[in-house]
């Protein structure tokens, strides 16, 4: 089944310990669509510029990804300059220009609002409630979101997680959304504003699951060096939303499937410069990692 994503296509400037790049391909919506074509069809719902490189674009189509409902209009494509230091965990926001995304105004193509599978990734709560509004029949609704939009958009962002199945956040988003500093009490919390599953990502020391009838904890695979973690919470969704969307019935053995899979994927993300080390990977990739992994976990 194929699965729709809601997010930012964007040009990244990156600088960490391990040197830096300017204008990358790089937005939520990219980085869960590397690691969701592995598993299904993903169909990308975002805006661009009229300067984005053409070069992004073929790029996105070879890799299977169907841009029928990506918006190209006047305007500058939105941009991110961050850095990392010595917390490779925390990005320094340097600049950010929106862009286009200021004045973005969806156009999903009729067949894509029957898709049943959906996620709904960093972006302004209003465009992600537009999105749901626009769809027939949603069916596994996932989302993501950031501070930025819990301290200016917090009412509007509770709404859209009425609506949401899974809401995927950082340790950081998860206390200030909730403020609790406990996360077992913050997914708790979580659970009560809507959402069937809440997944808690404490990047370099793992994830965190938790449902009504169903907990749990991995940590994260051991990377030796991590280039740029730019990214890697959005490979993680795009691959739990990728496997998820192709069971037919989701029960605690594909939930823990899915999460490995995200874990994975992630770790491969963070190894290189915005998708360098994502634009090749395969499926035979991840199911090699996931069999180290499993020797490292036991899981």
């Amino acid at each position: 089944m194929s699965i729709l994503v809601l997010g930012t296509v964007a040009l990244d400037s990156v600088k960490t310990p391990y040197g830096a790049r300017k204008e990358m391909l790089g937005g939520s919506a990219v980085h869960f669509s590397m690691s969701a074509r592995i598993f299904t069809k993903v169909i990308l719902v975002s805006i661009i510029g009229k300067d984005f490189p053409q070069k992004h674009l073929k790029f996105l189509h070879k890799k299977g990804i169907i841009l029928a409902s990506l918006i190209k209009t006047q305007g500058k494509t939105f941009r991110w300059q961050g850095e990392y230091r010595a917390d490779m965990n925390a990005a320094i926001t340097l600049a950010t220009e929106l862009g286009v995304l200021n004045s973005f105004r969806l156009e999903v193509r009729e067949h894509h609002r029957k898709i049943r599978n959906i996620f709904l990734a960093n972006v302004d709560p209003d465009i992600q409630a537009s999105l749901l509004d626009t769809m027939h029949l949603p069916g596994l609704v996932g989302l993501d979101s950031m501070n930025y939009w819990i301290n200016n958009k917090k009412k509007r962002l509770l709404k859209v997680m009425q609506r949401a199945d899974l809401f995927v956040a950082n340790d950081q988003e998860a206390r200030s959304l909730t403020s609790e500093h406990n996360l077992y009490q913050a997914a708790k919390c979580l659970l009560r504003l809507g959402p069937k599953i809440v997944v808690i990502k404490k990047g370099e020391h793992g994830v965190i699951f938790y449902s009504k009838g169903l907990m749990f904890s991995l940590p994260a695979y051991p990377v030796h060096k991590v280039v740029d973690p730019t990214g890697a919470g959005d490979t993680f969704a795009g691959a739990l939303m990728g496997y998820l969307s192709t069971q037919k019935k989701i029960n605690s053995q594909h939930l823990r499937k899915a999460l490995a899979y995200a874990t994975v994927s992630a770790s491969f993300n963070v190894e290189g410069f915005g998708v360098n080390k994502t634009k090749d990977l395969t499926r035979q990739d991840i199911e090699s990692r996931l069999k180290k992994f499993r020797l490292f976990t036991n899981f």
